[in-house]
């Protein structure tokens, strides 16, 4: 803990990280898998006036809080469930479709990793490093393939900002669908 940070236990809802920034231009709350429930404060707002804040919104937090521990749960029930995945075989399957859509839509990336991730289907690193987790062989290919133009599209937008939506959206046509089919199979996360 410092003066810019502090962890609360808030009735109903649990410990709750409160964190001076900047770059905050308002009071906000995210509620994570890893990270749990964290409160961003800008300058100018009291801690006290920021815990008001978060007491108020207790029921908007555990609904985002019960949210995780379903996916938790559907993602303990997938993974228990599945088949064995050839690691290698998956690895040959999901490196030669990246490279394939890369030289397709002419997009360039570093090295890819390719992982058993808990919490996401794919990443992009800063450098333009691809990480794909090993479990995309399991879901459709048209989902797979989004994963991978979603990541590949990272390599040219390394934000959420509209540009890259709308690259995305030109790449995949049914982004917000292809979304909600892949909150199905339970990480969700990109």
């Amino acid at each position: 803990m410092t003066a810019n940070s502090s962890t609360i236990e808030i009735d109903g809802v649990g410990p709750v990280l409160f964190e001076r920034s900047r770059r905050a231009r308002r009071l906000s709350v995210s509620v994570k898998r890893l990270t749990g429930v964290r409160v961003s404060i800008p300058d100018g707002v009291s801690f006290k006036k920021a815990e008001e804040f978060v007491r108020a919104r207790t029921d908007w937090i555990n609904k985002h809080l019960d949210r995780i521990k379903h996916f938790e749960r559907e993602y303990a029930s997938i993974a228990q469930n599945s088949p064995d995945i050839d690691i290698a075989k998956a690895k040959r399957k999901l490196s030669r479709r990246l490279k394939h859509l890369a030289e397709k839509h002419g997009f360039t990336y570093n090295r890819v990793f390719i992982r058993n991730q808990r919490t996401r289907w794919g990443s992009c690193s800063s450098g333009s490093n691809i990480s794909l987790n090993v479990r995309l062989v399991m879901i459709p290919d048209e989902l797979m393939d989004y994963v991978i133009l979603h990541e590949l599209t990272h390599t040219r937008f390394k934000n959420h900002s509209k540009d890259f939506y709308a690259e995305l959206d030109r790449l995949v046509g049914n982004r917000k669908s292809m979304d909600v089919q892949l909150k199905e199979y339970g990480l969700g996360l990109l």
